[in-house]
Formats: structure tokens, C-alpha cells, sequence
């Protein structure tokens, strides 16, 4: 079955859907995100992905007072959430910018009132970060909007998989593969996981969504038949925050979305015939014709 986004349709025998994850890399500065959306749009991207909480219930209780280093000096862990939180004007002015770009917008929710939150906003679907599967009071929340939902499965075993696609139901389910290692090494990408997640969750569009340093894995993602595919963005690596090294800078994004049309290209459909391009050579090179 296919899943509509937006204009978008995801699934087999479409192009697959290919998500810039902004997340925080923004760093709370709305100039820095309306530059990344343009990143994204200027390279094909379909989508943008932001990420929404409301710090007081979604930061964990011993991670509150933790000090941390930032560029606005040394504050508390919770602090810090607050300070690259986005309001609702914030959202509405990246948003309508995202959308003047041609893009689709949405957010991962990390708890129920930022479900809340973004419905008022009108994202056109919902992202359920690997972080999230195990909360079923969240995925109640997102199956009752009726949006589309893009769940990662990152760090959760297949039981939970399992549970969260039961929470959630297969109608307007888009499915992603992840690995939550940061940055991600080959060896933990797993990437057959795309077929095991098709075959056992018939009908329902199989995407991947990756950590890596790189292109290879995503390019071989796409081989394979990911139906979307998302990866983080970032000005530059170097920038301050903990998601940046693990991202790709404009120029990787860029080769990243024409090298997965090419590769789109070149699957064709599996049916065998001689090419145009073939006759040449053939009448050239065959010495016995049938």
C-alpha cells in the first residue's frame, strides 16, 4: 500500500521520499533553519524534520541538572532544552519558509503535548523518533490524529516493533529502518533489515534512516528498495551540538540525492529486452543470430 505525504506518495514504485532531518541542528536560531531548508530544497530534497518537546516532561530526571557547555555559556541540561526549543511563531515563520520551498514540513513529538502542539500547526505527518517507540501513551496520541506516521525502529527489538505497529495500525504507516549508534559503523547498519521489516509488515512502505559517516550505506538503502530515506543536515560538522558530526553538509546531501535517483534509474523493472543502445554492438559483435 502507499502512504500519502503532503503532494507525495511513498511507496513501491515511487521515488522514494527523501527526508532532511534539521532535528536541532538549528541550534534555536530560526535564521540557521530557514538555511538549512534552503540546503534541503536546493538539493531535491521532499521533506524537512524538525524536533519538538515540551523540556519539562520529556527530558529524563537525572539528566536535568547536569551542567552543560554551550555557546551561550555554562547552564543546566534542562536549560539547555529549553533554549533550543522553538515556539509557535518560530514554527509557524520555518514552517510557511519550508513550504514556500516546496517542501514538506513535520517534527518528531517526544511527548503528548507537543503532539498537541504540532497538530495546531498543521504538520501534514508525524515522525516517531527510535527514542519513542516503547511509549504507547505518545503513539496513542499520533494514531488518533489520523496523519501519516513515519516510525524509526532504532534501538528497539522486533517484540517492540511489533507492539508500537499494533499501537499505531498499518493504514498511513510509513516503516524506517535505523541503527541508533552515532555515528553509525558499517557493521551495526544491518541493512537487510529493510526486507525482514517488508516481509514481515506486508504492504507497508519500508524506508531507511541513517547515522552514517558518508554516502555507501544510504546509496546501498536506496538499492535495495528503501521507500523513503532521511538523514541529518548540518551547515558544517564542525558547528557545536551533538547531532552535527553524524551529518551530512550541503554538498554530501546533494551527491547523496542525485546518486539515489541514478540509482532509482538504473533498477529498472526487471524485465529482460535489448536496449536500443544494445543493437549497435549486437549487429556488430553476434556472429550467430536466432
Amino acid at each position: 500500500m502507499n502512504v500519502s505525504i503532503g503532494s507525495r506518495v511513498v511507496g513501491d514504485g515511487h521515488p522514494a521520499y527523501l527526508i532532511a532531518e534539521i532535528g536541532l541542528n538549528h541550534n534555536g536560531d530560526v535564521d540557521i533553519a530557514k538555511r538549512l531548508i534552503d540546503v534541503a530544497a536546493d538539493a531535491g530534497a521532499q521533506a524537512v524534520k524538525f524536533q519538538k518537546r515540551d523540556p519539562e516532561i520529556s527530558t529524563p530526571e537525572h539528566m536535568r541538572d547536569v551542567p552543560r557547555e554551550t555557546p551561550w555559556g555554562t547552564m543546566s541540561y534542562l536549560e539547555y532544552r529549553y533554549r533550543v526549543e522553538f515556539d509557535r511563531d518560530q514554527y509557524i515563520e520555518i514552517g510557511d519558509h519550508a513550504t514556500l520551498r516546496g517542501l514538506d514540513w513535520f517534527a518528531s513529538p517526544w511527548d503528548v503535548p507537543s503532539v498537541a502542539f504540532l497538530e495546531d500547526i498543521n504538520v501534514v505527518a508525524h515522525k516517531v523518533a527510535s527514542a519513542s517507540v516503547t511509549d504507547h501513551q505518545l503513539l496513542r496520541s499520533l494514531a488518533e490524529t489520523g496523519k501519516p506516521i513515519i516510525l524509526s525502529t532504532g534501538m528497539s527489538t522486533i517484540e517492540q516493533i511489533d507492539s508500537a505497529v499494533d499501537t499505531l495500525g498499518t493504514e498511513n504507516l510509513v516503516l524506517m529502518h535505523a541503527t541508533s549508534t552515532y555515528p553509525l559503523p558499517a557493521e551495526e547498519a544491518n541493512l537487510r533489515m529493510i526486507q525482514t521489516l517488508r516481509d514481515r509488515f506486508i504492504g507497508v512502505p519500508v524506508g531507511y534512516s541513517g547515522h552514517e559517516p558518508g554516502l555507501q550505506i544510504s546509496l546501498a538503502a536506496a538499492a535495495l528498495g528503501a521507500t523513503a530515506i532521511e538523514r541529518h543536515i548540518t551547515l558544517d560538522r564542525t558547528m557545536w551540538g551533538s547531532d552535527h558530526a553524524a551529518s551530512l553538509e550541503p554538498e554530501g546531501l546533494r551527491h547523496l540525492i542525485r546518486d539515489v535517483r541514478i540509482i532509482e534509474e538504473a533498477l529498472g523493472d526487471g524485465v529482460k529486452r535489448v536496449f536500443p543502445g544494445e543493437l549497435a554492438p549486437q549487429a556488430k559483435l553476434r556472429r550467430v543470430t536466432v
